[in-house]
């Protein structure tokens, strides 16, 4: 049997709630099908056409598909060939962010209010969390960028919980500190969250709040201005980028050069 090396499914290394899909230049077509799962999915290329339910939906290039668990829905291309992909996010686990970010009565989850959301800044959110999630590392980061993924995903029809407002500055302090007391370790949204007793988006909103920046883009900052002092004594890039807790050289080259505009060795010739 031959095998279709257009498309790919993988559940994600760093969070089991979710599963990523992707396929490139594909011509299947799906018949009707339903998801236990919240789906959401981004056409990279092409145009398509997507029903679901009773209502059909012309979607193209840059357009973000938001379908609910359970609802019948199908999506083909309409132009012979597509590109695209798809997020499946546990229910279970939606419902339980949904009830952290939103103000309400109790839910199981609160469903999509629209098929799909056609401004960029929602493809720029799926596009950071999608390659988040397909890493094998930072898991924080992952955490952080699906957060804000929910969060304006729902947020045009649904109202921040007012708890969340304002900031709980004392306590994202205790989280500063952590960062900085061990910047070399990978510690997790969960473990920041138990420490300090606040909600994981309670954390992040009042984080940002006070520091301009999420937990994991705080600690990526805090990790490259060491590793600037560490590479100016001459230490070798690998061992730079193990000290401080990257994956390997080309994940801390990476994050370096997004911040510095040259590569960890050219910046070290200048001082070596």
């Amino acid at each position: 049997m031959a095998v279709d090396d257009t498309v790919f499914f993988k559940k994600s290394p760093l969070l089991p709630y979710a599963e990523l899909r992707q396929a490139n230049a594909s011509s299947a077509c799906y018949q009707t099908h339903s998801h236990d799962e919240f789906s959401f999915g981004v056409i990279d290329k092409g145009r398509a056409n997507y029903q679901n339910l009773t209502k059909h939906n012309d979607i193209k290039q840059g357009d973000t598909v938001t379908i609910n668990p359970a609802d019948a829905h199908s999506c083909n291309p309409a132009d012979g060939e597509w590109s695209y992909r798809m997020l499946f996010l546990d229910a279970a686990y939606m419902g339980q962010q949904q009830q952290e970010i939103f103000k309400g009565d109790a839910w199981d989850f609160l469903p999509f209010e629209e098929n799909y959301q056609s401004d960029a800044k929602s493809y720029q959110l799926f596009e950071q969390v999608f390659n988040s999630l397909l890493s094998e590392h930072d898991v924080l980061a992952a955490e952080c960028l699906l957060l804000d993924f929910i969060q304006h995903a729902f947020a045009p029809h649904h109202e921040i919980h007012p708890d969340l407002i304002l900031p709980d500055i004392s306590r994202v302090a205790r989280v500063k500190d952590m960062i900085m007391d061990a910047l070399e370790q990978n510690i997790s949204l969960d473990e920041f969250s138990g420490e300090v007793g606040l909600s994981r988006y309670h954390l992040v909103r009042s984080f940002k709040q006070a520091y301009g920046q999420s937990p994991h883009a705080f600690q990526l900052d805090q990790r490259i201005k060491k590793a600037k002092l560490i590479l100016q004594s001459g230490r070798s890039l690998i061992d730079t980028a193990s000290d401080l807790g990257f994956a390997d050289q080309s994940h801390f080259q990476r994050h370096f050069k997004k911040r510095m505009a040259i590569t960890p060795r050219h910046y070290q010739s200048f001082f070596v």
